[in-house]
């Protein structure tokens, strides 16, 4: 007798029940599916790009706001500093590093960064093809924009104004000189260039332009530090490394009170963020529950109200030779059958949600999500959903248990 056909005979009978129960089942999974995928990913990756920086220093504003826009560059700048401030804060005795930022442009959503060869060095970037800029409009671009932009070294683009897309394009070409290998953390979503170059880039044109830019063109650009020049200029951010311990407790409080800066620590503000995103986990999680919950009883009445009406049909299977502990397997072999059509359901339309938000975000944290990775974690979503189909099928296999051959067949 074959058990297993039997089962998926009657869970065929009644395609709208066990559709519904499956598709209710499946989306409970998929939503854990897509949380434990995006939870992983996304804490791992955050850690992975602030490694190193002790400290980041911007314009006042939220404390928030200045890490996710200097470290992950996912928002807007709080603002710009003075460069000479800045320089004063450099020569504390606190800092071991000083990386300055200067933001304002984009390629393509792409944002571009200016800095110093140190920027390199932190995320310990190695390259594809190509070298590092040494003048101005000289750019290295990050493995994830290469690829899907399709640039190579020696190749020229325009950058548009503003950090997002849609702005008005700039006049100056930029020169591909380096693209970076992929590293698998935020310099692979960005164009990397010189502080002196975001600066030309936004300088006032006058009459004497011509002449300007082909003395700023030959010019050689800071490699670390900071740049030579106008003290009145201005950059966005500082990513500031401590010397010692001490220094994490002294130097915020004397930028935040002492200065026209603010200083945050990416630990700080992440593990709020964390704190706050983990709320918002929490009530997805217990609506995922919720409906597998709900999922479970649906299943349960679904073989509970079949076996009332198979009643006659398994007496049969009784009399031509089949024991009692196989009509209980048969039943919980539809409940197992059932919910396991369920998670896989429920895990593949997870990962395919993900897979459509990381397509509609090319520029942001979520493209550098991997939706096809899968975790171990997705095995205990499998365990759990087969928990639920032996748990709906008790009450049913104890019924099927108790069938009496004798009273059924007098019934019919």
């Amino acid at each position: 007798m074959n058990l297993f056909r039997l089962s998926w005979k009657y869970l065929t009978f009644r395609p709208l029940s066990t559709g519904l129960n499956v598709i209710l089942l499946a989306l409970g999974l998929a939503i854990i599916t897509v949380l434990l995928l995006v939870q992983d990913q996304f804490e791992n990756k955050m850690t992975k790009d602030a490694e190193g920086i002790d400290l980041v220093v911007g314009a006042k504003g939220s404390p928030l706001q200045l890490i996710l826009s200097g470290v992950y560059h996912i928002d807007f700048p709080t603002g710009n500093i003075p460069l000479e401030e800045a320089k004063k804060l450099s020569r504390s005795r606190l800092i071991k590093n000083i990386i300055p930022l200067a933001l304002g442009d984009n390629y393509k959503g792409y944002r571009i960064v200016g800095t110093n060869h140190d920027y390199l060095g932190l995320f310990e970037a190695q390259f594809d093809q190509g070298k590092v800029w040494e003048q101005p409009y000289e750019v290295v671009v990050g493995a994830t924009v290469a690829l899907r932009e399709g640039l190579k070294v020696g190749d020229t683009f325009e950058s548009s104004h503003g950090i997002s897309v849609g702005s008005h394009d700039h006049e100056h070409d930029y020169q591909v000189t380096g693209i970076l290998a992929p590293s698998g953390n935020v310099i692979d979503r960005l164009v990397l260039t010189s502080i002196e170059t975001v600066w030309y880039t936004h300088e006032e044109e006058t009459e004497s332009e011509d002449e300007n830019d082909h003395a700023q063109l030959h010019q050689e650009v800071s490699k670390t530090g900071f740049p030579e020049g106008d003290e009145a200029k201005e950059v966005t951010s500082l990513l500031i490394q401590y010397r010692s311990p001490m220094a994490a407790v002294q130097l915020p409080r004397m930028i935040n009170s002492g200065t026209s800066m603010q200083a945050a620590s990416p630990t700080f503000e992440m593990a709020r963020l964390f704190e706050l995103l983990g709320i918002g986990v929490s009530l997805l999680q217990g609506l995922a529950f919720v409906l597998i919950g709900i999922s479970g009883l649906g299943i349960f009445i679904a073989l509970y109200n079949s076996l009332k009406e198979r009643k006659y049909d398994l007496a049969i299977l009784r009399a031509i030779g089949a024991s009692r502990g196989q009509l209980v397997f048969l039943i919980f072999l539809e409940g197992i059958m059932l919910t396991s059509i369920g998670a896989l359901v429920g895990i593949l339309l997870g990962h395919s949600f993900l897979a459509v938000i990381i397509s509609q975000n090319e520029q942001g944290v979520a493209a550098s999500l991997d939706a096809w990775i899968f975790l171990k974690g997705e095995l205990w979503i499998l365990v759990y959903a087969l928990g639920v189909g032996i748990l709906a099928s008790l009450i049913p296999a104890w019924s099927a248990y108790q069938t009496s051959i004798a009273k059924q067949l007098a019934k019919s």
